[in-house]
């Protein structure tokens, strides 16, 4: 049986690139009203894909923001159920001009593909329906029982997701989810991702007078909303890097010897990672190495800042608002909303005299998570991980944040192995995503062997 979906999955590599590349070409941003029919062809594109390879029940099933894609093929009696996640939605291209080729035109380059999203989450959870094609062409059944669940908000913070899961729990129930989001670490060896951080996010703004003022006739006499919102910001860490949010670090389970001995023995490079991201130095919460800062600590960072004249040339006004955008990223024990109010008092405590705060909670909240070492289903990562490459897959945290393994924790009562095989390295969330090509087959190899060894075990 084996034999039959390998040989399929390779009589079918060209074609599946050319599915792949329609797939990335599909210009589906979640956050933006603009590209409204773009998550809707995405969304369609799914289901045929579903409904095509002969997996049933396939719908499309209506949020209150972006429809989510469901279908289950349940035929495998006595066989272990899991529950198939990933995301069809994608981040915004831009800044467009440091694109080496449209984001929306996928092209090949040196056994690269170059698209945004194809790392991100389509060139991963197109194997998941690739492999569900190949095994019911072939054996006209799947190994296990399988039910797909692809939504369309994941880089919005998945916020139509827990209603969703909530009112579907009896169709959604599993004995674990298969995760095609969440990448691997490194391209030069396997990897499994057993943690990941929480999240909380906010906007802020800050208003110094009722409208931008001639910097000729008022510069020097009134507050500047720009300067104002520059030394609010700087408040928020110390020099050395650490967050001086009062409270902030008050919850935070702390690693234990053990843990932080596991990853000082993991393999990394410093001075290969300060290359990769074209940073001069490592900056953080001092007393901890730069993997505990990444993995296992939490953060506040500012991701975006503005206000005034952005255009061409000058201008020469004082801006009236100046606005910001932060996320924090949570450890074990954090929860969103109490970092929130602690935030949010740290800001009102120190806005600058003369400007006014307004703030704006977005609710991109997302606890911690962390999956027992001794789970079935990462047992059998594992070991499909050892037969693909001929080593042990490293075990490693996620820096950043899955919103549904804490929902499907929470709400099904189900853990989340992360089996992606996207490398960390290919530029997701930024111009020039990539999708390495011969990962494609190499997660399409390991997903087959993943279902037919769960359903032996």
């Amino acid at each position: 049986m084996e034999t039959d979906v390998r040989q399929y999955l390779a009589a079918n590599h060209d074609r599946y690139l050319a599915e792949l590349i329609e797939f990335a070409s599909i210009p589906s941003v979640s956050t933006d009203a603009a590209y409204q029919a773009g998550m809707e062809t995405a969304a369609r594109w799914v289901a045929d894909q579903l409904a095509t390879a002969g997996v049933a029940n396939v719908q499309i099933l209506p949020t209150a923001r972006h429809p989510i894609v469901y279908g289950d093929w349940l035929g495998a009696h006595g066989a272990p159920t899991i529950l198939v996640y990933g995301h069809y939605d994608v981040q915004p291209p831009d800044p467009l001009d440091q694109w080496q080729s449209p984001p929306f035109t996928p092209v090949v380059r040196n056994g690269r593909l170059y698209g945004r999203g194809v790392s991100d989450d389509k060139g991963p959870m197109f194997i998941a329906l690739k492999v569900a094609e190949a095994y019911l062409a072939t054996q006209g059944a799947l190994p296990v029982n399988v039910k797909f669940l692809f939504e369309g908000e994941e880089e919005i913070g998945s916020p139509s997701l827990e209603a969703f899961i909530d009112a579907n729990r009896e169709r959604l129930q599993a004995d674990f989810a298969l995760s095609a989001d969440g990448a691997m670490w490194r391209i030069d060896e396997p990897s499994i991702t057993v943690a990941s951080r929480g999240m909380m996010g906010l906007e802020f703004s800050l208003t110094t007078a009722g409208k931008d003022l001639h910097s000729g006739r008022h510069g020097g006499a009134v507050p500047n909303a720009l300067h104002a919102m520059a030394e609010l910001v700087a408040t928020l860490h110390t020099p050395a890097g650490r967050v001086a949010v009062e409270g902030f670090y008050e919850d935070v389970a702390e690693l234990t010897p053990e843990e932080r001995a596991s990853l000082v023995a993991l393999p990394f490079d410093e001075a290969g990672y300060l290359a990769q991201t074209g940073a001069e130095r490592t900056l953080g919460e001092p007393g901890y190495t730069t993997l505990e800062r990444l993995w296992a600590r939490p953060t506040l960072e500012v991701n975006g800042m503005w206000g005034g004249y952005q255009g061409p040339g000058s201008k020469t006004v004082i801006p009236h608002v100046a606005h910001a955008k932060i996320t924090c990223r949570l450890v074990a024990n954090q929860q969103p909303a109490t970092i929130a109010a602690r935030v949010m008092e740290h800001l009102e405590h120190h806005t600058p005299p003369g400007a006014r705060l307004a703030i704006h909670r977005d609710r991109h909240d997302a606890l911690p998570y962390q999956i027992p070492g001794d789970h079935p289903g990462l047992r059998t990562a594992r070991a499909v991980l050892a037969g693909v490459y001929g080593q042990e897959a490293l075990q490693v945290r996620m820096g950043g944040t899955l919103p549904v393994s804490e929902l499907f924790l929470r709400l099904l009562g189900i853990y989340t192995v992360f089996f992606s095989f996207s490398t960390a390295d290919e530029d997701f969330h930024a111009p020039n995503e990539f999708f390495r090509i011969h990962r494609l087959h190499e997660g399409l190899a390991a997903w087959a062997n993943y279902w037919a060894r769960l359903a032996s075990a």
